[in-house]
């Protein structure tokens, strides 16, 4: 067997320096005359041993951990040892067998299982790893057994939503058009969240499958990877796995010999996070300025130039693959309720071992932060966690026994979204993610309905006059009504769901919001300090929501 050195080439990997580690391997191998043979690999998703060192022999696959240029020589002379396992035992860095990181066994990988194995561009890796088995399958199917794998799977899209992929396939495929589209959504703009990346820079075959066997299931030919152009490695990744999709048959006309066709091709945003919402996108798409869409019409109906298009994201499509090639049955036996299959997760923020792990849906928060997180990077105690991007809300400590499950994350007024998980220590102060949240929906906003357009501008302001201690118990009331317009009334999810993090903060962590009301009172009583603590703990819903009655009977 040749033995093989795997360097990651993903962003995260190159960011802390693998590109100069895979230097000195590869001169290191020319000068010592070795056998060995130098791959880049995907990234594992285990950012915190990155750059992650992966040496195959005839025993198996070694890890080196947090590889740095003056570790390769060391390593290397461990390589050429004859018992190898032994002599790297000594080594700080040394893993032992990649299988056996605790990390990495307590996963079940489906759309990430090939990620990391191999060079992410190769062809031949990819279908012996039972890449393309799915499509295989697919071209042999009619259109309706298609969709009615994916709807059995109970797939549902890995985005905000969570709507069945089945069913908005089966609307596409039942609308009568001559032409139809197939849209990947990869503008990956949430704080914490980079499983989008991670899949097409270290797997972008799976998403390429995916979106072929979404067009043979619609009666679609031409698809499009809407991709964030602050990711330059993965358009350049995904253009040249596409190009060698053309050269093997497997895009374009008469794939693998069957009568269906299929094109693609990457088109890049330019960093506006609305365009992350699907009609926003599409118009992005079209070559206007991204703004949300009413609807109805539904894009798969009306989507890209006026066609039926199905719009679904990475991990959804990455997905599909798995469905059609192991089938619908095996998939759901993975997850809980009616969340079915897995779940990547993405562990960001205060952490101590960041990165990506891919989890069957039940598993609780609980068990993710402080099971694979391995608690804050401070060391502190969490004091709050965010499910779902910056527009998710904060989810408390007595509620982290919640299973990740989008019904059960839905009745406690959270969201699970994209699966980015941000952690907090003691330290963070939440007025400011509270007002950070705002900021960010009035900058990003398309500026189309007027709840989220001004109501992000005055909810700013209004944040900014309690941080000036300027009538603050009257300015939360303000807040929250200005909150419960925007939730009830903007026409997309950007504006409606800006209130989620900010109300839960100011329900959660009064003592962030209030402590220059308190202050104030100090200086106008003589409180103590017992009375003071027995004062903000009845700071709650109550008093306010009585208060705000009150203002409004007197102005009727």
């Amino acid at each position: 067997m040749i033995k093989k050195i795997f360097v990651p080439i993903d962003t995260t990997a190159i960011a802390l320096g693998s590109n100069v580690v895979a230097e000195i391997f590869e001169n290191a191998l020319k000068e010592n005359g070795s056998d060995i043979q130098l791959i880049r690999n995907g990234s594992r998703g285990m950012f915190w041993l990155e750059p992650l060192i992966e040496f195959e022999n005839n025993n198996g696959r070694f890890s080196f951990k947090n590889v740095v240029p003056s570790d390769v020589l060391p390593i290397m002379q461990l390589l050429e040892a004859d018992d190898f396992e032994n002599s790297a035992t000594g080594n700080e860095k040394f893993l032992g067998n990649t299988k056996e990181i605790e990390y990495l066994q307590n996963q079940s990988r489906l759309s990430f299982s090939k990620a990391g194995i191999g060079d992410p561009l190769c062809l031949e890796n990819y279908t012996a790893l039972g890449g393309f088995k799915g499509l295989k399958k697919a071209l042999g199917m009619k259109p309706q057994e298609i969709v009615d794998e994916v709807k059995n799977s109970g797939l549902r899209g890995r985005g905000g939503a969570a709507f069945p992929t089945g069913i908005k396939w089966q609307t596409v495929l039942d609308t009568k058009h001559p032409k139809k589209y197939v849209v990947c959504n990869a503008d990956e703009g949430d704080s914490g969240t980079f499983a989008d990346r991670l899949l097409m820079e270290s797997d972008p075959y799976q998403l390429i499958e995916g979106m072929i066997i979404a067009g043979a299931a619609v009666g679609s030919d031409q698809g499009y990877i809407y991709l964030r152009s602050e990711y330059p490695y993965a358009h350049k990744t995904l253009n040249t796995a596409i190009s060698k999709c053309y050269a093997e048959g497997f895009l374009g006309k008469n794939m693998l010999g069957s009568n269906i066709s299929f094109d693609l091709e990457v088109r890049l945003g330019a960093g506006a996070y609305i365009c992350g919402e699907e009609t926003s996108l599409l118009e992005s798409l079209e070559g206007k300025r991204g703004m949300v869409r009413s609807k109805p019409p539904l894009p798969a109906i009306e989507g890209l130039f006026g066609c039926p298009t199905v719009v679904n994201n990475v991990l959804t499509l990455g997905a599909i693959s798995i469905i059609l090639g192991e089938g619908a049955t095996f998939y759901q036996d993975f997850g809980t309720g009616r969340s079915r299959g897995t779940l990547p997760v993405q562990l960001a923020g205060n952490i101590k071992r960041g990165g990506l792990i891919e989890v069957p849906f039940g598993v609780t928060l609980k068990e993710i932060v402080e099971g694979f997180g391995n608690g804050t990077h401070s060391g502190r105690p969490i004091k709050a966690i965010q499910v779902g991007g910056p527009l998710g809300a904060f989810v408390p400590k007595q509620q982290w026994d919640t299973p990740l499950d989008y019904e059960a994350f839905s009745a406690i007024g959270a969201m699970i979204g994209h699966g980015g998980i941000v952690v907090f220590d003691e330290t963070a102060n939440m007025f400011d993610q509270a007002r950070f949240a705002m900021e960010f929906c009035a900058i990003e906003s398309c500026g189309k309905c007027t709840p989220c357009r001004i109501g992000s501008t005055r909810g700013l302001e209004v944040l900014d006059k309690i941080s000036s201690k300027k009538d603050v118990e009257d300015n939360l009331i303000l807040l929250e009504e200005l909150c419960d317009t925007m939730e009830h009334s903007s026409l997309c999810a950007m504006g409606g769901m800006t209130p989620f993090p900010v109300k839960s903060a100011v329900k959660l962590y009064k003592e962030d919001f209030t402590f220059a009301l308190k202050e104030s009172k100090l200086k106008t009583s003589n409180l103590t300090k017992q009375s003071l603590i027995d004062w903000t703990s009845q700071l709650d819903a109550s008093p306010i929501d009585n208060k705000r009655r009150d203002t409004k009977t007197k102005q009727v």
